[in-house]
């Protein structure tokens, strides 16, 4: 098992370069099953989570090859409509083959997912949504066991906004006999992406963006190539960084009007920016102002910088409040930086901060994906050595993120615990 290891103290400077989306190319890698053909994406970052769903689809009978952030994958032989709980323990997005299976081929035996260790994330809105489409669903020995004949559209209106539960109804629709209407749909750019996925695959979706989203079923679709967009919640983990350590850094091949409301928080916060084209130079003062944040589905301030927004007023002098009405429970990152001397105190779904002169390293844990990049970002300004452990977490989302804080001039490495 790997940790990683910081000095902290390092100004960030220079240039790093985005990958693609991983939220953005796990569903779109699970679209595949909908056609028979050869699929090519490009701009696939390098992910433990994307290994996990390549095999994922290999055992469904997929031939897959990776090489060079090129993805080529082939359904011409997808014999096996089941995910195994060894596969899907490990990421919670393996429920997205659900819908394809059930949509394609009339049945799905998926395991109940795993993923992040943090907080109930229930998938029964993605249930109940392909039950609204005439998909009988059971739950077996942990697995759910999705049977139709055919799938009939349908008027689906989602109780809460759902990332995941939009994304799998949406790839069932596309294939569904008749129409069916998304309400109260996630707006998120992966959501988008997918469809105009789905959309050059010859499927009908019209309002992808929106919180109605209209489909019309049609009898067959084709194999595409298509290029992941960029990661927004890694370009803003760099921001984060850049601020932290008062750096001024250029991030290239972004996306920055995915970033418009996390760009505003940050400006805010007094952070300058200068945006032309995919780039965005980040220029931190010596003084920031603590700023109060409200997470929010999209376009409002996502969960997943959360932790990293923590992190950054963790030392930012005055009282800041984080409240997460997204995940009530996600806050597993703030005894962790606690240890390294920040002044935190969670109540209910709120984190009250009160920032500190400094912050000095000390070991600490990684318990899931955001909250490890907290904690190096927290590190990266610590004054010492923080060592960061189960670092596991960080490469489920992360493309070698001490890598590229390196070359920003971060002293960090790798080591084997």
């Amino acid at each position: 098992m790997d940790k990683i290891v910081i000095i902290g103290g390092n100004n960030l400077s220079g240039e790093v370069v985005v990958s693609g989306s991983k939220n953005a190319a796990l569903p779109i890698m699970a679209a595949v099953l909908l056609a028979s053909g050869e699929y090519e994406l490009d701009n696939v970052p390098e992910l433990n989570d994307i290994t996990s769903m390549s095999k994922l689809l290999e055992v469904i009978g997929a031939e897959v090859k990776f090489s060079q952030h090129r993805l080529n994958i082939k359904t011409t032989e997808c014999d096996t409509f089941e995910a195994p709980y060894d596969l899907v323990k490990k990421m919670r997005a393996s429920i997205y083959v659900l819908g394809p299976l059930v949509g394609r081929f009339g049945y799905a035996k998926v395991s109940l997912p795993g993923g992040c260790a943090w907080g109930p994330r229930p998938i029964n809105l993605h249930l109940e949504g392909l039950k609204r489409l005439g998909v009988d669903i059971s739950l077996e020995e942990g697995y759910i066991i999705a049977r139709s004949k055919k799938l009939k559209g349908n008027v689906i209106e989602f109780d809460i906004t759902t990332v995941g539960g939009t994304a799998n109804i949406m790839m069932a629709a596309v294939l569904a006999k008749g129409n069916t209407v998304i309400e109260n749909a996630a707006k998120e750019p992966e959501i988008v992406t997918l469809a105009n996925f789905l959309i050059k695959m010859s499927a009908k979706i019209n309002g992808a963006g929106t919180d109605r989203i209209e489909i019309e079923g049609v009898n067959e679709l084709y194999s595409v190539n298509d290029t992941i967009i960029p990661d927004r919640i890694e370009a803003a983990t760099f921001i984060a960084s850049a601020a932290i350590t008062k750096g001024k850094i250029t991030i290239k091949k972004s996306n920055p009007e995915h970033l418009n409301f996390i760009i505003l928080k940050f400006e805010e916060a007094g952070i300058k920016f200068n945006i032309k084209d995919s780039d965005i130079v980040v220029d931190t003062p010596d003084k920031l102002k603590p700023v109060n944040i409200t997470t929010n589905p999209y376009p409002g301030f996502p969960t997943d910088m959360q932790a990293q927004w923590t992190a950054l007023m963790s030392v930012t002098p005055g009282m800041s409040v984080v409240k997460d009405t997204i995940y009530y429970d996600r806050f597993s990152h703030v005894p962790e930086l606690k240890r390294l001397g920040a002044d935190i105190k969670v109540e209910n779904n709120s984190a009250i901060i009160k920032g500190v002169s400094e912050l000095k390293g000390a070991s600490v844990m990684s318990t899931d994906l955001r909250a490890s990049a907290s904690l190096i970002i927290a590190g990266l300004a610590a004054k010492g050595r923080t060592d960061v452990l189960r670092v596991y977490h960080i490469d489920r989302g992360y493309e070698r993120i001490e890598e590229k804080l390196k070359k920003l001039g971060a002293q960090i490495w790798r080591e084997k615990t």
